[in-house]
């Protein structure tokens, strides 16, 4: 039935429709041809409207005309009515048609129709269903939100308790004094780790404690009174021990550095009172430094004392100078002089003092060398002396940095307060020394073992002695200098006449000067002085003008350029064993030294050959004015000279040979002289004849041919056969000098 009505009201929606559709085709005003697919577009005119307009009539006219199937059936000529009429016909039986599809699908469209209802039913359901489960979401996610809320809520209430909780913990547990405290504060002996223990412990408990009441805390005066008493129970105990191992020091013959060792084990007690109970630090701080300055002041004094007994008993005195001659006479009362003064002036062994190995070896100790009958110089005795204040000087700054908890200014002052004394009494003690030391050498050996020392101090990082360091060298330096002034002074007023008997071996004050300027020079190599070097040239062009000045006594020039040659070899020589060979003194007298033995070897070569040595200048005048052709008529006057050379040359030069020998007290220098003279043949001596390289080989042309000369110098070397014969080949293509042609006409001579 349902079904039925279902088709019924369809079929009826299919009628209406159709007559609609009739309706509207009987209104039209044209019917539509066989050809015509699309009916006309009239529904813009509106017949009815209280607004129409004719010429908006005529518009959808002339619009509906112009339509290609209007065109088309007004072109065909088409019954419009004939065609609607078949129009209608042809829906009629699609209608039919249709209603009749219908009603065979009923049955599959009253099953669709079910099934949509169901469905729609069953979506209506889940529709529903959605809209509470979106619902429930809603409410769910709202609930998350509240416990995300509570839980971060939560969160921080925790984490505020924690904090005040680990607050309140500090607190109670830096309020809190536990029972092992306690014990071991008032009954354990201050030398058991436990008391240091808990020393640490109850200083950290009244820092905190002190904090505390800084910021108002009110539980802190549960415990304050607790503590005070446990504090002054504590200061008691450090304060007696400290006060006992510094009384220690005080025995005789104790080595204060065992205590210092032992307190420095504790000098956290030290810390403790500083921090609680400064006026009882302080008394200790006070009681250390007096007792500790007295130890050292008296260590120091005696030792000292002890220490200058075994000096040598001949010390340099202000006689002992090195312009002083050693045949002045004293006065009557004076006591005779057993040593001679050119050890005053000799470095010897003194040097190893400041070598690494000495400069930091072990003390001296007096009584030991005074058993020995051993006797030390000056410059051994200060190098003990200022080792052993360096060492415990040095000792003594790091303790009090350490237990004294103090540094930089702090340090250096508290270090002046132990030590100055000490310092000022060996200072003192040098000044008064140094008034009445004419030693040099000793002085300047003092003042490099100070300047090592202070290297020595900044390696071990001890800037407190650098002061002392400063007047020890402001007080060594003026004493140095005044003495080698002294001595440069003794040498310029030094009068050579009032020296007795002089002779040409090397002068003894010439020899004081080299042993004495090569000790200062080999020293001042090691920590270079530019003031040291300035003395020492000052003392240098003394010495120098004494020489000449002695060398002027003597009234031959021959004795004159032996002994400058004597002299200046010997300090040459002396220099040379202990400065180095590039030094300003090796140099210049190396200079003087070759200078007058290039004079000498011409003084010594003038008597024997003198009439050659006239003609070699003559000639060599000639030239240098440019009248070398004058030269020519000379044949006959050198021929003379060579044949009188080659008769005498070899006895003359055994003569200046042993005189030589004689004259000269070096016998290296000597032997060299003679090694110049005493050569093979005579073309050497030639050679020593100035500026020979300067004359003309015009003078050849006096004699006879070039040949000639060769054949007479071939023939003349076999009587030499110690000399190597050069080949002919080797020797230069041109005119020889006129040295060369006096040489070979001697050869040809004597061949």
């Amino acid at each position: 039935m349902a079904a039925a009505a279902t088709m019924a009201a369809a079929a009826r929606e299919l009628m209406l429709r159709a007559g609609a559709s009739d309706m509207e085709e009987e209104e039209g005003p044209l019917g539509s041809g066989p050809g015509l697919q699309e009916p006309l577009q009239l529904g813009e005119l509106d017949i009815s409207s209280d607004e129409f307009i004719l010429d908006e009539v005529d518009v959808h006219i002339q619009a509906n005309l112009e339509d290609e199937l209007v065109k088309e059936a007004l072109k065909t000529g088409v019954d419009l009515r004939h065609y609607s009429k078949q129009v209608e016909l042809e829906l009629q039986q699609i209608e039919q048609k249709s209603i009749r599809d219908y009603i065979q699908e009923s049955e599959n469209i009253a099953s669709l129709h079910n099934q949509i209802t169901a469905c729609d039913a069953v979506l209506e359901r889940m529709e529903q269903m959605l809209g509470a489960f979106q619902s429930d979401l809603s409410s769910i996610s709202s609930e998350i939100r509240t416990l995300q809320e509570q839980s971060g809520a939560m969160n921080i209430r925790l984490r505020n308790r924690q904090a005040v909780r680990g607050k309140l913990g500090e607190l109670v547990d830096g309020l809190i004094v536990p029972s092992v405290l306690i014990t071991a504060i008032l009954e354990a002996p201050v030398t058991e780790p436990r008391f240091l223990e808990q020393l640490q412990e109850l200083d950290a408990k009244a820092a905190a404690v002190r904090e505390q009441e800084g910021r108002g805390t009110a539980a802190c005066a549960d415990v304050r009174g607790i503590l005070d008493r446990l504090r002054v129970k504590a200061v008691t105990k450090i304060r007696e021990f400290i006060l006992q191992k510094i009384y220690s020091f005080r025995k005789p013959m104790t080595n204060y550095q065992i205590p210092q060792t032992a307190l420095l084990k504790y000098r956290f007690f030290y810390q403790f009172l500083l921090g609680n109970e400064r006026a009882t630090a302080k008394e200790i701080r006070d009681e250390y430094v007096e007792t500790l300055s007295k130890i050292y002041l008296s260590y120091y004094r005696s030792y000292l004392g002890r220490l200058m007994k075994v000096q040598y008993e001949e010390v340099a005195e202000k006689d002992d100078l090195m312009g002083v001659e050693d045949t002045a006479k004293k006065g009557f009362f004076s006591k005779p002089s057993l040593r001679s003064r050119n050890t005053i002036f000799t470095l010897g062994t003194r040097g190893s003092v400041i070598s690494p190995t000495e400069l930091e070896a072990p003390i001296l100790v007096p009584h030991t060398a005074q058993r020995g009958e051993q006797r030390y110089p000056f410059e051994a005795l200060f190098r003990s002396q200022h080792y052993a204040l360096l060492d415990n000087s040095c000792r003594e700054y790091l303790f009090i940095c350490e237990f004294f908890v103090v540094s930089g200014s702090a340090a250096h002052d508290l270090f002046h307060a132990v030590m100055g004394r000490t310092l000022g009494m060996t200072l003192k003690h040098l000044e008064s020394y140094l008034t009445d030391c004419y030693d040099a050498i000793a002085v300047f050996l003092c003042i490099h073992i100070v300047l090592r020392f202070r290297n020595i101090a900044a390696k071990r990082d001890v800037p407190a002695l650098d002061r002392y360091w400063e007047q020890v060298l402001a007080l060594l330096w003026p004493r140095f200098e005044l003495i080698l002034e002294m001595n440069v002074q003794s040498v310029r007023s030094t009068d050579p006449q009032r020296l007795g008997g002089l002779d040409t071996r090397p002068h003894y004050i010439t020899r004081r000067y080299a042993e004495f300027s090569s000790a200062l020079v080999s020293i001042n190599q090691t920590i270079p002085n530019e003031r040291t070097m300035q003395l020492l040239g000052q003392l240098q062009v003394e010495v120098e003008n004494f020489v000449l000045r002695v060398a002027a006594e003597f009234s031959s020039r021959k004795e004159q350029l032996v002994f400058l040659i004597n002299n200046y070899d010997m300090m040459l020589g002396v220099l040379m064993e202990r400065a180095a060979d590039d030094s300003k003194e090796v140099e210049s007298f190396q200079q003087l030294l070759n200078a007058r033995t290039q004079e000498f070897i011409e003084e010594l070569l003038s008597p024997p050959f003198g009439g050659l040595v006239a003609f070699v200048k003559e000639a060599e005048a000639l030239i240098e004015r440019g009248q070398a052709e004058r030269l020519r008529g000379e044949e006959a006057r050198v021929t003379q000279l060579i044949r009188g050379f080659g008769s005498s040359w070899k006895s003359s030069v055994e003569s200046l040979s042993q005189d030589v020998m004689r004259s000269f007290t070096n016998f290296r220098n000597g032997t060299s002289i003679i090694q110049v003279l005493d050569m093979p043949h005579p073309a050497f001596i030639l050679r020593t004849l100035p500026h020979q390289d300067k004359l003309d080989p015009l003078v050849f042309r006096c004699t006879e041919t070039w040949d000639h000369f060769l054949l007479g110098f071939q023939n003349s070397l076999y009587h030499f056969p110690n000399f190597t014969t050069p080949h002919p080949s080797s020797l230069p293509p041109v005119k020889p000098s006129l040295s060369q042609y006096l040489v070979y006409s001697t050869l040809v001579i004597m061949s």
